[in-house]
């Protein structure tokens, strides 16, 4: 008996559950981490007990099952394509945009997830504008706009690995104090300890990593970095990442909504960053 009926069927479950609720768009990585969730409903195990797991079906297997069935998924996000023409950085066409003050900017690592969370319509949820890392350096009128607000954030959404991390410090260097004025840059995560709570599927890069890490890192996550270990943005289920983020959005900057008693335990943690606080 061949795997691919299975696949299959775990690929229908899949693409159900990470366009729920209500339609989500998701993209390719997304799909493949919901089906990993399908087929190894381990993640479902106590928070408390910190873990990561290794992917039940390797990418490859993953991407021919779903060639023939991609014309079957309208939650499926297509790559997103480069856009030569458009200024690096510019959060719209709109002039407007930039006659006003901008309290915060999201910077993603990924241009997928960037996708993603435009397609879902995260920046009008949050009122913030939301760019690709790839994109920078940031439109100098953007710039201006977060400088006008004062005590802007901007905040960067990145891998737990090391080219997650060093995305972070490059957006900081670049934005962050000394960079430009009144303007704060503030990691999102994700980091190993929030991963390992939410029972993520993690992978394998370079061993060896020396390069800066947040000071808010437990030293067993500083090691498990050295090691080689990464886990994708892309492996936390699309609602989630959607309410955790707009969440975060909405209770950051000066004038933001009341902040909740959640915020206010976590409020000296956020220079390490995380989409989700997770409980119990």
């Amino acid at each position: 008996m061949t795997l691919r009926p299975l696949l299959d069927g775990a690929l229908t479950v899949a693409a159900t559950r990470a366009g729920a609720p209500g339609g989500l768009r998701y993209t390719e990585r997304q799909l493949y981490y919901e089906l990993c969730r399908v087929l190894q409903p381990l993640h479902a195990g106590p928070r408390r007990i910190p873990y990561t797991l290794a992917p039940p079906v390797r990418y490859a297997r993953f991407a021919a099952a779903l060639a023939a069935r991609r014309e079957e998924l309208p939650g499926l996000l297509p790559p997103p394509a480069p856009r030569p023409d458009a200024p690096r950085g510019a959060a719209g066409t709109e002039p407007d945009l930039y006659d006003y003050g901008l309290p915060r900017l999201l910077v993603c690592q990924s241009p997928e997830i960037t996708a993603m969370l435009l397609a879902n319509d995260l920046h009008l949820e949050a009122a913030c504008p939301v760019v690709a890392a790839g994109g920078l350096p940031l439109d100098e009128r953007l710039v201006a706009g977060l400088e006008r607000a004062g005590g802007a954030v901007v905040h960067v959404l990145h891998d737990a690995s090391p080219s997650g991390l060093t995305c972070f410090e490059e957006v900081r260097a670049a934005y962050g104090p000394g960079a430009t004025r009144n303007v704060r840059v503030r990691s999102m995560g994700l980091v190993p300890r929030h991963a390992a709570t939410l029972h993520l599927t993690s992978g394998r890069g370079p061993h060896g990593y020396r390069g800066p890490l947040p000071a808010g890192l437990r030293p067993e996550e500083r090691a498990w970095l050295g090691s080689g270990r990464t886990i994708e943005l892309a492996a936390v289920a699309p609602a989630r990442l959607l309410h955790t983020v707009i969440r975060r959005l909405r209770g950051a900057g000066t004038a933001g909504p009341r902040r909740t008693p959640l915020h206010r335990r976590v409020r000296t943690a956020r220079g390490s960053g995380f989409l989700s606080w997770p409980t119990g």
